[in-house]
């Protein structure tokens, strides 16, 4: 069931409509009427296989965590939780990677949706438990926080130790009316990124891709640009989306993103995108295999090993391998540059550090390797000839058109106008220092707030039947 749908803001509705009224007078009642919808939710979306699939998963986590909690010796302990993680990432290869790993011969042909978020958030679980840094009442949590609606299909990757307490908290079903406006605001404003940004990017992009060898060096770097935005916008506006819906129960979901593109470095990028999955990596991955405290040699192997891993739970392809391997080079490279790096004019860091993320998200969003070379030599051989016409197939077309009956003597400027509007709002968006998340806590609705979220997001509203899904949803 996709955010941007009529069946989803029926079903978000019909929910709260249910748990909110009952979690003041019977919590318990309201908790399990929430988990009556985490489940459709999920059923809708992914079926009973896909369920069965993540069930058996959350069985087993929770199986480990009775056994990490009963006070059992360690070495029986690190056993269990040996086991438990093996499962869960057996699971995730037999679906995911069989097909790459076999060179084709062999594969499953569908994967449970959410699997990479559900997998690495069991792992989480089991390390945090297992490590004593959290300690669980009961087990009863564990499928809210497996199959919590808001966040089970992309994320974010909820940490143990700061969700589970606020299910027992006085919020918990109960939200106050900011909580409420802040929910409201934040899925306006998640829903508006989503449609009337991430998916007319999306429409360049797409028509770019399907023509490649057509592309002059401009329409190249508008195809490059504009994967940028969308991606962003995208996964941030489910994000925010994620967010509200949460705090409409309240609850508080951790931030995801810190406008990663402002950062001066793609160290400070990696602090400031998906901050769930960097959090995780490190915690998980980086911190147990040494981190920085074993030599820089063994330092720089352990970056490239977590971006390597971020690049293959991203996706089954040599892509996503690439691009993995290019933000962990481009770590080491930061770091034997070292300070004579900070000397340079905030600017010029930042142009470089932008300048890469963009062109590593060639590599992430290419079918394959051959189809990234190309759009890149594109960007450099392809000419200065201007984009032509069909780039922007799809984009604002119903929008434009009703302009032409209104302001003939626009029509020789449409195009311009398109990509003008577009591109410069969606680099002032993701330029801008606040973010959403950051603005729901100080949100007070006014009239011309209120005004405009409502037109913006009628609008946005509207388009729905012209939504793509979610691109993490794909991952």
């Amino acid at each position: 069931m996709s955010f941007q749908s009529f069946d989803f803001l029926a079903f978000l509705a019909l929910t709260l409509a249910v748990c909110l009224p009952l979690g003041r007078r019977h919590r318990p009642a309201a908790r399990a009427c929430l988990e009556a919808a985490c489940l459709v939710f999920y059923l809708a979306g992914a079926g009973f296989r896909g369920f069965a699939a993540l069930a058996i998963g959350a069985v087993v986590s929770a199986g480990a965590v009775r056994y990490l909690t009963s006070g059992k010796p360690r070495t029986g302990r690190r056993r269990v939780v040996w086991l438990a993680a093996a499962w869960h990432i057996g699971v995730l290869v037999v679906f995911k990677y069989t097909g790459f790993l076999t060179g084709g011969a062999l594969s499953v042909g569908w994967a449970p949706l959410g699997l990479s978020f559900f997998t690495f958030q069991q792992l989480w679980l089991l390390k945090e438990v297992y490590t004593g840094q959290f300690r669980p009442d009961t087990t009863e949590d564990l499928f809210l926080h497996a199959f919590f609606f808001p966040t089970v299909t992309s994320g974010p990757i909820l940490r143990p130790g700061a969700f589970f307490p606020q299910l027992k908290g006085e919020g918990f079903l109960r939200p106050c009316w900011e909580d409420i406006a802040a929910g409201l605001y934040a899925i306006c404003c998640g829903t508006i990124k989503k449609v009337l940004l991430a998916d007319s990017f999306g429409a360049v992009v797409d028509n770019g891709w399907e023509r490649l060898a057509d592309l002059s060096a401009p329409a190249a770097w508008l195809v490059i640009l504009g994967y940028t935005l969308q991606l962003y916008f995208d996964f941030s506006g489910y994000c925010d989306i994620a967010a509200g819906c949460a705090r409409l129960l309240g609850l508080r979901l951790p931030k995801n993103f810190n406008s990663p593109y402002r950062s001066l470095s793609i160290g400070e990028f990696w602090k400031r995108w998906h901050i769930t999955l960097t959090t995780f990596l490190r915690e998980c991955l980086y911190f147990p295999l040494g981190g920085s405290k074993k030599g820089a040699a063994r330092t720089y192997w352990n970056i490239m090993v977590i971006f390597l891993v971020s690049g293959f739970w991203h996706g089954a392809g040599w892509t996503f391998i690439v691009w993995g391997a290019l933000h962990g080079l481009a770590q080491v490279a930061e770091r034997l540059w070292g300070p004579r790096r900070e000397k340079l004019p905030a600017l010029v860091r930042w142009c470089l550090t932008f300048a890469f993320v963009n062109l590593a998200w060639v590599f992430f969003r290419a079918p394959d390797l051959s189809s990234a070379w190309q759009l890149l030599s594109n960007a450099v051989t392809g000419g200065l000839s201007k984009p032509e016409p069909w780039l922007l197939a799809g984009l604002f077309s119903k929008e434009t058109g009703a302009l032409q009956i209104l302001l003939p003597a626009l029509k020789p400027w449409l195009n311009i106008l398109r990509v003008a509007g577009l591109y410069g709002i969606g680099m002032i968006a993701v330029l801008w220092p606040r973010t959403v998340i950051d603005r729901m806590d100080a949100f007070r609705p006014t009239f011309w707030r209120g005004l405009g979220l409502a037109v913006l997001t009628a609008w946005s509203v509207l388009s729905f039947t012209g939504i793509t899904t979610f691109i993490y949803s794909n991952f």
